[in-house]
């Protein structure tokens, strides 16, 4: 809960060196200066999503890309509000900087209002007829196009920065300027460098074998070209496949299986217009690999560890939870909740078994045809587990916002529910 209180007034400290150089140095009257505050707060907000944007892997070890994403989004959002009001209120003789400030407000609406729908899942996760209604759409905006519309973001940063220099009331004030083009430069240059400098750094794989398991679902196996040193149990990384006719080379999240750092396990569920296409990855692809991220190793050492491990995994859900299971079930109590389509999708059955077998009863597996209901997980989790248990939950979005729902009404504490969710 500190860690996340720290990273959360990043949305207060941020902007105050900006507000705090202005307010010296500027002679507006309150009201006016109030308004100009507001605008800079915006900017300073819009600057800091697109810095969390690029994912900072040692910002995830510390709080987990959720709540990067979620203080992303949320910066989003604030940083209307705040230009809104600075735009209704503030005034400009320079008709070229009314325009671009208005320029500006309307796209980084616009960009937000087509995140919210398409990439954020607040909305479609929570309403089926959304969802119906996203995946009816996708059909022209693929997710390759939507990241495109997002970074659109750059473009209206860049309106606003020429918007304040064409202010006479803000660009007289020389050490304001600088300290204003330095916040500008340092997250663009930031951007720049992560997008289009980094991957040339990041570990080399190739796919060595891309075979079906069940109806929908791939298991693909990358041996890296170095080893993966920082792996943990219940990692993922971001793949690009370099050079796949079949692929675009986005990167996407996937969840690694096992723990060998050498030779990479990912289980993918195909299911949108990018998974659909995985199974057409050749044997000898070369993959670029971001990561590792996660934090549910690092969680679960934090807990104490008299305290059992409930892991509830949806489908394909259940590859970070198996790695977790292999690197605990010989010294914790854990329960692995499988919810899978059908009796053919349990294919990870064999290797439960051999855990189960290797964990003295510490390990106890249920799995079951179609989601977990709420009698259903009644009837299966323990009162020990219901009272004192960790609990891991991965899946698509709508299916984990369901199960938090029904572990919060059965009693389990939000702080003892982890989850990652696949939909991204």
């Amino acid at each position: 809960m500190l860690r996340k209180l720290l990273f959360w007034s990043l949305a207060v400290v941020f902007p105050l060196p900006l507000v705090l150089t202005y307010d010296f140095l500027a002679t507006e009257p309150g009201p006016l200066k109030f308004y100009i505050f507001l605008g800079l707060i915006a900017y300073t907000w819009w600057l800091l999503s697109i810095v969390l944007s690029v994912r900072p892997s040692w910002l995830d070890r510390f709080v987990g890309l959720p709540s990067i994403y979620g203080l992303h989004g949320m910066l989003g959002v604030l940083a209307i509000v705040a230009a809104y009001v600075h735009r209704d209120y503030g005034y400009s003789p320079s008709r070229l900087a009314r325009d671009l400030g208005d320029w500006g407000f309307y796209g980084a609406l616009a960009v937000l209002c087509f995140s919210v729908f398409f990439m954020s899942g607040w909305l479609v996760d929570r309403s089926r007829l959304l969802l119906a209604a996203k995946r009816l759409l996708e059909v022209v905006f693929r997710r390759r196009l939507s990241v495109w519309i997002h970074r659109l973001n750059l473009v209206i940063v860049a309106m606003i920065w020429l918007h304040v220099h064409l202010l006479v009331r803000v660009n007289q004030h020389f050490a304001f300027m600088v300290l204003f083009d330095l916040y500008t430069v340092m997250v663009l240059g930031i951007y720049a460098w992560k997008k289009w400098i980094a991957p040339d750094t990041y570990p080399m794989g190739t796919v060595i074998s891309n075979e079906a398991l069940g109806g929908a679902t791939r298991k693909m196996s990358v041996d890296l070209d170095g080893k993966a040193a920082t792996l943990q149990p219940g990692d993922f990384f971001f793949l690009s496949f370099e050079g796949s006719p079949s692929v675009s080379r986005e990167w996407h999240p996937f969840s690694v299986t096992d723990e060998n750092p050498e030779t990479l396990t990912f289980t993918i569920r195909q299911h949108g217009d990018f998974t659909r296409r995985v199974g057409n990855v050749e044997v000898g692809t070369r993959v670029r690999l971001e990561g590792p991220f996660g934090r549910f190793e690092s969680i679960i050492q934090d807990r104490d560890h008299e305290a059992p491990l409930v892991l509830l995994g949806m489908g394909a859900g259940v590859a970070p939870l198996l790695s977790l299971t292999a690197a605990h079930h010989t010294t914790r109590k854990i329960h692995l909740l499988w919810a899978v389509r059908s009796p053919e999708d349990a294919y990870y059955r064999d290797a439960l078994l051999e855990y189960q077998a290797a964990s003295g009863d510490r390990l106890q597996v249920t799995t079951s045809i179609g989601r977990f209901r709420r009698e259903d997980l009644a009837s299966t989790l323990s009162a020990e587990e219901i009272a004192k248990g960790a609990f891991f939950i991965v899946g698509p979005n709508p299916a984990v916002l369901a199960n938090q729902r029904l572990l919060r009404r059965m009693g389990v504490s939000a702080r003892r529910i982890h989850q990652e969710r696949l939909t991204m």
